[in-house]
């Protein structure tokens, strides 16, 4: 039973808190809900939070907020953390605008927290803005030295089930009660975050990205082109702190889950595969194959 229903949030430590407020209101289009107490809120939608800023002497990953829909399936999630190897840092929410949440750590160093959906004033969505304006935060993709692990761990805890990997487990990802093909991606390497991700409502959304980011002196990092797994459209950049931000097209689902069997990825070398990963041709330059921004270490 999926107990994960889809990403509630990403935190992230960073040390220029202004200019990452830049980026995310002015290219990527989202709004500031609420700053206090060391901390910016910030969403793309009716909802309290999507993507957190703690205001920090490092930039790195903090947390990745994982959506449960109910306080039982928190609790449920809370149950199995210490059967899965992993172990309890809070059971308590860590924002204000979720009623339950449990955090855990994995062995490796990964930080997650299973949460009840943030307020959102569904009826309220739009705002003015001069960047895009995504429909909301849709997937994360962290980096770990064990995938196998950490997908067992992710599993057992939150009830997400794998969807499509590499037969090398160089890249596997995973769907939850949402079905969308991942919400979670797992990258093999040091612990970290590879990036996340906001999905765009209109393919034209590129093309204001790109003009976006080149008024402020900067590009597109990868895309736009449209990934096999999950067959989303995509375009990257990096934000000020130094993470990548992937902007995302809808993509596919998984209809029948009692009968779906994972994708393996068997053609892995180039430049056989460059169309695994983009259906339409161009590869994956090297700063995205080798990108990695840290994980806030644990104590």
């Amino acid at each position: 039973m999926h107990l994960v229903f889809g990403v509630g949030h990403i935190k992230l430590n960073v040390r220029d808190v202004d200019a990452v407020i830049h980026d995310s209101t002015e290219i990527l289009g989202l709004r500031v809900t609420k700053q206090a107490g060391g901390e910016t809120w910030l969403s793309s939608n009716g909802r309290k939070a999507e993507l957190v800023l703690l205001h920090s002497d490092e930039n790195s990953c903090h947390t990745i907020g994982l959506e449960a829909l109910t306080a039982e399936a928190v609790a449920e999630a809370a149950s199995r953390v210490d059967g899965a190897g992993c172990r309890i840092l809070s059971r308590d929410p860590s924002l204000a605008c979720c009623d339950g949440g449990v955090t855990f750590a994995t062995p490796d160093g990964l930080r997650f927290e299973v949460h009840t959906p943030a307020r959102d004033d569904m009826y309220n969505p739009r705002y003015p803005t001069n960047g895009i304006k995504p429909r909301r935060l849709d997937h994360i993709n962290l980096i770990t030295p064990d995938p196998v692990t950490t997908r067992q761990q992710l599993s057992e805890i939150c009830g997400m089930r794998l969807t499509e990997r590499m037969v090398n487990e160089a890249l596997s990802w995973m769907h939850g009660g949402n079905r969308q093909h991942h919400i979670l991606g797992l990258v093999k390497g040091p612990v970290g975050l590879h990036h996340y991700s906001f999905e765009f409502s209109h393919f034209s959304d590129y093309c204001r990205l790109g003009d976006i980011l080149d008024g402020f002196d900067r590009q597109v990092l990868w895309g736009p082109g449209r990934h096999r797994p999950g067959d989303n459209t995509y375009a990257y950049y990096l934000d000020a702190s130094g993470a990548m931000v992937e902007c995302s097209g809808a993509m596919h689902t998984v209809a029948d889950d009692a009968h779906f069997v994972p994708n393996v990825i068997t053609n892995l070398e180039r430049p056989g595969n460059v169309r695994q990963m983009n259906v339409w041709g161009s590869p994956a330059p090297q700063e995205w194959r080798e990108h990695h921004f840290p994980f806030a270490r644990i104590d």
